[in-house]
Parts: C-alpha cells; structure tokens; sequence
C-alpha cells in the first residue's frame, strides 16, 4: 500500500462533483511535456471509463514522441483552434488543471478559462499554487503530476479504475518527469505504483523506447553538436551551460522535442552537479531556460531569482524576455551568487 498523500475530503468533493456533471475539460501548460500530456491522458481516460465527455486542450504543439499515446491524436492545440476550444471551455461544467499552478502558464488560454463559470480543480506538484482554482490539490512533494493523477483515480476507483493506456501515460508522465526516474525517484511508493502499472500490462521498456529512441538523424546530430561545440564548463563552479540560437536550431531541422534531454547531458561528467540550457525562442522573443541539478544544490532557487521560474530543487525552469546574451549574463551572475553552495556542494 502507498501512504495517503490526498486529503480525503478533497478526494470526496472531486468525486461528488464528477457525477455532478457531464461536460469536462483538461486543459495543461505552454509547451506540454510529457508529465502534462501523460497526467491530461490519464485522467481523461479515466473520466471517460466514467461516462463523461472529456476534452483535452492544450496551448500549442507537444513533442511527436509523445503521439504514440491513445488518446493523443484528440488533443486539441489551441493555437490552432482557437475558436472550437473556447467553445469547450465556455460549455464546460468543470475544468481539470493539470501540471501548472498559475494562469499564466497557460498562455494564450488564461483569459477563456479565467473567465470560464466551471468549477476548476488544480492537480500538480509544483509548489506556490495560484487561487484560481475552487478545488487545490497540490502536492510538491510527489514526482509528477501522472503520479498525482495515479493517486486520485486509486483513492477513487482503486487499480480498476486504469485501463492498460491510461496507465501507459501515466507511466510515461512518471518517467519523463524523473529523467527516467534518475531524479526526484528515490521514493519507496513511486515503486509501488509502477507495480500496480505493470499490472495492466504496459511494456515499460517499450515505453522507454517509444520516448527516447525514436529521434530522427538531424537530432542525433544535434545533440554531437551540442556537446562539441555548445556545451561549456566550468569546474571552478562545478557547473555547465549549453546555449542554441534559433539559427543552430534551423541547421538540424528543429521539431519541438527535440532538445529534451539536453540539459541532463553535462550531469554525466564527474563533478558537474549544475547543469543549464538556454534555448531562444525568437517568435516569442524569450529564451528558454532549463535547469538540472545533482546533490543538495537548488536549482529551483536560481530558477526564482534569476530566470522568473521555479521548480523543484533538481529540476527547473524559467524564461527570459530578451536576447542570449541577455540571458547568459544572468547565468554568471547567478553562478557568482550562489558559489558558495556550487563549490560546497554534498
């Protein structure tokens, strides 16, 4: 058995105002990952099982490694369907928030679902949650959102209530989330549940595959790339950068998913315990920054300070509204401020 992370009365009132209504959305962040897809799935195959007509909809394109998932085909990106996607949102009787805890990270999004008269109900495991929601179940201390998606569907219906698919996306949304539970894994009830996944008989070597070992050749080139000519270090910080314009993107025929992994490469050298990537973004002027660390040092931390973001202490995000140049003299500012914790790291 796993503990009870989900308090039992918010577990109660999601039920009571499921069989309430009909109508459902699930709606996830800018740029879905595979957490966000693999959590949106999961429960809108569950939600499905349970009668009710359920819409996913999401900001913009996701990975096509992810396209593999059932379900995944019906996803509606709404920057290219505006229109039909407010009309979901509008004749919703409940929205499911998943993976994001504030508006903004919805994007285009925020205003149809701000204003939407639906109850709303917040599933994630970033911390700081945003009170948009009426119901909040937000649980830092989980690997992902798929595992707070596992939760709620066992506290509700038990291993029952996951078909073999559903519990393909939540696997796949574990794994993704955990660098294929490499980070953020070292719990006992993440095994558990993994059990209970394998029940439905799911191939998590498959699954494995489908995500990471289906890249094209301009990606595997990329990457060689990366790590020759991008990717810098510096011992003294026991830290690494690895920075892509958009013109280096163009040059490997870049699809969105392509670069995940990316920021992880650099942890794999001995005494590097900070990792971060920057990405530029020209169409929404910004560059994408991703931060990984090994160890106690808290990326999450320079994620906040520097970078607009957050995170978790291992794994984080953020963005910065101006050049490259802009955004790797924020790095080596917050290499200089948090020097102490690089070089005495444990």
């Amino acid at each position: 058995m796993i503990k009870d992370v989900l308090e039992q009365s918010k577990v109660d009132l999601f039920k009571s105002w499921c069989e309430e209504v009909n109508n459902i959305v699930i709606v996830t962040h800018v740029s879905p990952d595979g957490d966000a897809i693999g959590a949106s799935l999961g429960l809108a195959q569950f939600l499905t099982q349970q009668g009710k007509s359920v819409q996913i909809i999401v900001p913009n394109s996701f990975p096509d490694f992810l396209r593999w998932l059932e379900g995944a085909n019906q996803i509606l990106l709404y920057d290219k369907n505006k229109e039909k996607a407010d009309s979901y949102i509008e004749k919703a009787e409940l929205i499911c928030c998943l993976d994001f805890n504030v508006l903004k990270r919805i994007d285009e999004m925020e205003e149809s679902v701000g204003k939407a008269s639906a109850r709303k109900v917040m599933l994630d495991h970033h911390m700081h949650p945003g009170d948009f929601c009426d119901l909040t179940l937000s649980y830092p201390e989980l690997t992902s959102t798929s595992e707070g998606v596992f939760r709620l569907i066992y506290r509700l219906n038990g291993s029952d209530g996951i078909t073999k698919s559903g519990a393909e996306a939540i696997y796949t949304g574990m794994m993704t989330d955990t660098g294929g539970f490499t980070y953020n894994s070292n719990v006992p009830d993440l095994y558990f549940i993994i059990i209970q996944l394998l029940t439905k008989g799911i191939n998590k070597d498959q699954i494995y595959r489908n995500v990471y070992n289906t890249y094209s050749e301009d990606r595997l080139r990329m990457e060689g790339f990366v790590l020759y000519e991008k990717m810098q270090v510096f011992p003294e910080f026991n830290a690494s950068l690895i920075t892509l314009t958009n013109k280096e993107l163009e040059k490997f025929k870049y699809i969105k998913g392509d670069t995940e992994g990316f920021v992880n490469l650099p942890l794999s050298i001995n005494g590097v315990c900070f990792s971060t990537f920057l990405r530029e973004d020209t169409q929404k002027k910004m560059i994408k920054v991703s931060l990984r660390s090994v160890g106690s040092f808290p990326c999450n931390e320079v994620a906040k300070e520097f970078f607009n973001g957050g995170g978790h202490p291992n794994a984080s995000g953020g963005e910065v509204y101006g050049t490259m140049d802009d955004a790797i003299e924020l790095y080596k500012r917050a290499l200089i401020k948090f020097q102490n914790l690089l070089v005495n790291k444990k």
